[in-house]
């Protein structure tokens, strides 16, 4: 199957419908987008999922309506369904071409910032990538789950979502990488502390660490480990408190400073003092304090 960003290397489309079926006929499912970058609203048959259309939101059937309703589920590669009278007039009225990039085959990373770029170019491989109204879109072959906001200003799109086309864009799709697949793993949802609240309270006994220093070391270690992440950030902030949790969460040595100087280095790498402080909780959850 050619991908979408193939096909426009060679054709130049001068209207939607005629980007979409040239598209479709790479074997890109398409739908069109009104004002907003948004699809079009279902017809009166469908509102409400009257239909029992996409059930549980997981497939994009039983409804076989000819309209270009169910958003992503709305895409497709038929010519036929395209060029359609009940397509015509959304294809008049339409702001953009849109395309589902998991039945593409392909996963887009949309990096909506300067910032999110900036990081994108130091944390994943290059790949195809498209310029937008205010960032990249960096396409790879490769589906996974989408998900919104893994970091600040950056989305996935692949299974059950919709991408704008912007054209070809530039470079040469590269496979998916597990950096980009990470930064959908979420951590368990729990309750957020107040940041007054993240250190360990002392418990009895004496400390099995028997020196500062061992408890430096690991603080130091593990700021290391925070500052040299290139990728998967999110997860390694998260892993790196786990560990020195486990290992020095149960004397009561961990101080306030010393978790401030782990949320300092997770906040260096472009973490949300938010994300700290979840990931903290998380952590302490996770091994039963």
């Amino acid at each position: 199957m050619t991908h979408p960003t193939d096909i426009g290397r060679v054709l130049a489309p001068t209207s939607h419908l005629r980007i979409a079926l040239y598209l479709a006929a790479a074997g890109v499912p398409v739908l069109p987008l009104r004002g907003g970058k948004v699809p079009f609203g279902n017809c009166r048959r469908c509102a409400d999922n009257a239909c029992g259309g996409r059930p549980n939101m997981k497939t994009p059937g039983p409804c076989a309506c000819p309209a270009p309703c169910h958003a992503w589920a709305a895409a497709t590669t038929d010519p036929q369904v395209i060029n359609s009278a009940r397509w015509a007039r959304a294809w008049r009225e339409a702001a953009a071409v849109a395309y589902h990039p998991g039945g593409a085959g392909v996963t887009v990373v949309d990096l909506d910032n300067p910032a999110a770029v900036a990081w994108a170019r130091e944390a994943l491989p290059p790949t195809q990538t498209v310029p937008t109204t205010r960032g990249e879109h960096w396409i790879y072959r490769g589906t996974m789950q989408s998900a919104n906001g893994v970091r600040d200003g950056v989305d996935i799109k692949s299974t059950m979502a919709y991408a704008r086309w912007l054209g070809p864009g530039t470079g040469t799709m590269t496979a998916l990488p597990g950096a980009v697949r990470v930064l959908a793993v979420k951590e368990p949802a729990v309750f957020r502390p107040a940041l007054h609240s993240i250190a360990v309270p002392a418990q009895a006994g004496e400390c099995r660490h028997r020196t500062p220093a061992y408890l430096e070391r690991g603080i130091a270690m593990a700021e290391q480990r925070i500052t040299e992440a290139r990728s998967a950030v999110h997860t390694t902030v998260y892993r790196t408190f786990l560990a020195v949790l486990s290992v020095h969460g149960r004397c009561g040595c961990l101080t306030e400073a010393h978790v401030a100087r782990l949320f300092t280095a997770a906040q260096a790498k472009g973490e949300s003092p938010r994300h700290c402080t979840d990931a903290w909780a998380n952590a302490r959850t996770a091994l039963g304090m």
